[in-house]
């Protein structure tokens, strides 16, 4: 299927980049565009921009665990897997006793990845087994049984984004442009619901036959998504470690609880990083209702949550480090932070990615809900997005990324696909007011 002469895609990440990549190359005809709001790509705002991202075949769901296999395929035999960008070290999967919802999804992870990975996957019963593979980890661990797959590994993930935009820039047949996007742009008045481009901030304008917008945790500035994606605010710190602790760890697996959702990834350079995949921290920020037509914006208003950037992580995120470094590394527990941050994800009712052209916006496609799992199909995301483009999308996946069905917005706090803990409906800016209030008591 040929494709409009003239495409945009809104933003640098992982779906961008890889959708530019798999465009450049399929569709060498066509004239592709990518806005980035960031000067420079990596932009150090994104949430695909960190030391470290978890590649996994480990799903509840087949279809995912399927995918995700292929990716790891390529991290492992292909240039996107060379000069230090994935590490194969092993995925702990725990769970503590009285958490079923924990057991269950690491149980039919566990059967999923075990006919992928085979002899690389092994079942731990008990405490005792969990022990015995994570022996750097402490005896205090709250853990009753979980598996390891010594065929997941991680990915340098700021250095694979760079990795994937030298790609583009050496196949010179992407063309780049900087800007902030601050609505779509719609059609004359005999197709008003036609997305032609979008209008950036500074009031310049730019077209295009079809508009990808791969745009993350700020689609729903420009498109309303209520009920359907959830921005979420995930907490993540680092700390320095010495040479002989740099070489004590980095040979162990991730290992992920599901009771906290706190997991840690082997440290690289003498850092190394905590981080919390829960249902995070909401910033509601009362924004224009995109209103297809209406290029001056309306004077409805909706409430929904929006990345804050360079916010640290609150007090309450940091304290649900140090009791998780109690268990696992005491000896670090009371160790300074040499940084926190949080990272944005773009929550999805069941973690499922939008990958499909907008229902009644023609000229319009999504690519984004990555649910804070879509880092690791960097190397093949973007000819599934071509893919879907060219209405070729495998039924499965075509099922799983289809237009959603809106949920109730009220009861919408972050995904729900088993893998996600931790308190729900958390509001950033209340946090970090109760941090600071904190920290001036302390004072007194």
């Amino acid at each position: 299927m040929a494709l409009p002469p003239q495409i945009l895609i809104v933003g640098g990440g992982v779906f961008g980049l890889s959708t530019a990549l798999a465009l450049s190359r399929r569709h060498p005809i066509s004239h592709v565009t990518l806005l980035e709001a960031s000067s420079t790509i990596p932009n150090p705002e994104g949430s695909s921009v960190d030391t470290s991202r978890i590649v996994r075949a480990d799903y509840s769901n087949p279809v995912y665990a399927k995918l995700a296999a292929t990716a790891i395929e390529r991290w492992r035999n292909t240039e996107w897997g060379h000069d230090g960008r994935y590490t194969q070290n092993g995925l702990l999967l725990a769970y503590p006793d009285g958490h079923a919802q924990g057991k269950e999804y690491t149980i039919k992870s566990y059967y999923n990845v075990k006919e992928l990975e085979g002899q690389n996957v092994e079942l731990l019963p008990s405490k005792r087994d969990v022990l015995r593979v994570a022996q750097a980890y402490g005896e205090e661990l709250n853990v009753a049984g979980g598996y390891v797959n010594w065929g997941s590994g991680w990915s340098d993930a700021e250095a694979a984004v760079r990795y994937a935009k030298k790609k583009l820039d050496e196949a010179g047949k992407v063309s780049f442009q900087t800007g902030n996007v601050r609505s779509l742009l719609y059609g004359d008045p005999s197709s008003p619901r036609k997305v032609t481009g979008v209008t950036l901030a500074d009031g310049a304008s730019i077209t295009a036959d079809l508009v990808i917008l791969a745009t993350g945790a700020w689609t729903s500035k420009l498109v309303d998504l209520r009920g359907r994606v959830v921005a979420t605010g995930q907490a993540i710190a680092y700390m320095r470690i010495s040479d002989e602790e740099q070489r004590r760890l980095e040979h162990m697996p991730t290992i992920l609880n599901f009771c906290t959702g706190i997991f840690i990834i082997p440290p690289r350079n003498n850092l190394l990083k905590i981080a919390r995949h829960a249902y995070g921290y909401h910033n509601p920020i009362s924004v224009p209702v995109p209103v297809p037509g209406n290029q001056r914006g309306t004077a409805a208003t909706m409430d929904v949550s929006l990345p804050e950037p360079g916010a640290p992580i609150p007090r309450e995120g940091e304290e649900a480090f140090r009791s998780a470094l109690n268990q696992l590394l005491p000896t670090f527990v009371d160790r300074p932070f040499s940084g926190t941050r949080v990272c944005w994800y773009t929550d999805t009712p069941k973690g499922d990615f939008i990958i499909t052209y907008h229902p009644d916006q023609p000229g319009l496609f999504l690519a984004t809900g990555g649910s804070g799992h879509a880092y690791k199909f960097f190397p093949v995301i973007g000819d599934k997005v071509v893919d879907a483009l060219e209405g070729n999308l495998e039924p499965e996946l075509r099922d799983l990324w289809s237009w959603p069905a809106a949920v109730d917005v009220a009861e919408f706090k972050g995904t729900e696909d088993g893998s996600r803990s931790g308190p729900k409906g958390l509001l950033l800016m209340e946090e970090l007011a109760k941090t600071q209030k904190m920290q001036r008591s302390s004072l007194l």
